[in-house]
């Protein structure tokens, strides 16, 4: 058999044909044509064989063609699949995420520096009157410890009482729970001091006698400072059998009061409302941002973002203006308390006191900054939430 398997016994001629005469062969192929010049043999061979070869799949080119590549399919190694990320992989692509909006946000808002700088201003001064009020608040807590001086009560006692009953009610008295303090002021005392402070010295050097009494200064304590306490503790200090008169200038305490009670429910309503106004600046803000990056976000969700993605630089935005009006804030409050300090500190000692303004803590700074940081964020969702779920592509 050959290479197209024909059998070598059909291909043989026939030895009497190949010995025929050229001028026989030569005109029986002109008379003939191109079919008569073929061999029967050799024509019923080859029919045979492409019948047989028609007929048998397995012996045709593209059987084997098929065939080799069944088998070089199989010798192929399988196309490996999606490669699943593990904890580490979706931890890193999440903050490459994360940190490419980010940079992102802060980009956009470096591109219009004006239109940032109004806005952080604003938040800024928003932030920084409450915070302000807040540190003059607790400064004035701080010298607090002085104002029981202006609530102090002053005992006029018997003139015919003995030095010895003097210092035994002054025993009793002070042993009180709401007294702080007692004071015994001599009649000689009260005598010299009165000569220094009024300048009558010359005229009362005429006096035979001294006619001042014995006088007992009496402190209460902060806890009972209130006026009603006060007055209690007035009242009972008042019946006792050695005071001729009491005195108190309740209507200053009355005052001093007013503004301690005053100062901390004031600053908590005017932080809550400027925190209201930064979450409308800060949502106002956001949205005005969504409205023109509207086609930008039609175009992502096209293409299968989601609106966890598209949110995200947006939250940031928010985050961002939050965080620059907080320390926009901080800068503003401690300028101010720098120029105040002096001032407040000579006019405090012209009234003999301690008050002085300090400045804005670690603790407060760290609850300012936190506070900017919270307020932008919460604005920011409040407004991106409804915002970035309207836009769909029609």
């Amino acid at each position: 058999m050959n290479r197209r398997g024909i059998p070598s016994s059909l291909l043989r001629r026939d030895p009497s044909a190949s010995q025929a005469t050229p001028e026989r062969s030569t005109g029986s192929e002109s008379s003939a044509g191109p079919e008569s010049s073929r061999d029967p043999i050799l024509t019923a061979s080859f029919d045979e064989a492409s019948d047989e070869t028609s007929m048998s799949p397995s012996r045709g080119a593209p059987a084997r063609e098929r065939s080799r590549a069944r088998e070089a399919a199989s010798r192929s190694p399988a196309r490996p699949g999606p490669r699943r990320l593990g904890i580490i992989g979706r931890l890193r692509s999440y903050v490459e995420h994360h940190m490419q909006a980010m940079f992102n946000t802060l980009g956009r808002m470096a591109r219009t520096p004006l239109s940032t700088l109004m806005t952080v201003a604003v938040i800024g001064i928003a932030f920084a009157l409450p915070t302000g009020l807040y540190l003059v608040l607790q400064s004035a807590k701080a010298v607090s410890a002085g104002w029981e001086d202006a609530a102090q009560i002053s005992l006029f006692l018997r003139k015919d009482l003995p030095p010895d009953a003097v210092e035994r009610l002054a025993r009793q008295i002070g042993g009180l729970e709401q007294v702080a303090a007692v004071r015994h002021i001599s009649p000689e005392a009260a005598m010299a001091e009165f000569q220094r402070s009024s300048g009558f010295g010359e005229a009362l050097a005429v006096l035979h006698e001294n006619p001042l009494p014995s006088v007992l200064v009496v402190s209460p304590r902060l806890e009972f400072g209130s006026p009603a306490a006060v007055e209690a503790l007035l009242a009972d200090l008042r019946a006792r059998a050695e005071v001729e008169s009491a005195q108190l200038d309740l209507e200053w305490v009355k005052r001093l009061y007013a503004i301690v009670q005053i100062g901390q429910p004031a600053v908590l309503v005017l932080g809550v409302l400027l925190t209201l106004a930064v979450l409308l600046i800060v949502g106002n803000t956001i949205r005005l941002s969504i409205q023109s990056r509207r086609e930008e976000i039609v175009v992502q969700k096209l293409i299968g973002a989601t609106n966890g993605f598209v949110r995200r630089p947006f939250l940031y935005n928010g985050l961002f203006h939050g965080l620059f009006g907080a320390i926009f804030a901080w800068v503003l409050v401690s300028a101010s308390l720098w120029l105040l300090a002096d001032p407040v500190r000579r006019l405090s000692a012209l009234y003999d006191s301690r008050f002085e303004i300090g400045g804005i803590g670690l603790l407060a700074s760290l609850a300012l900054l936190g506070g900017g940081l919270l307020v932008g964020l919460l604005g920011a969702w409040l407004a991106v939430g409804r915002q970035i779920r309207e836009i769909e592509p029609s």
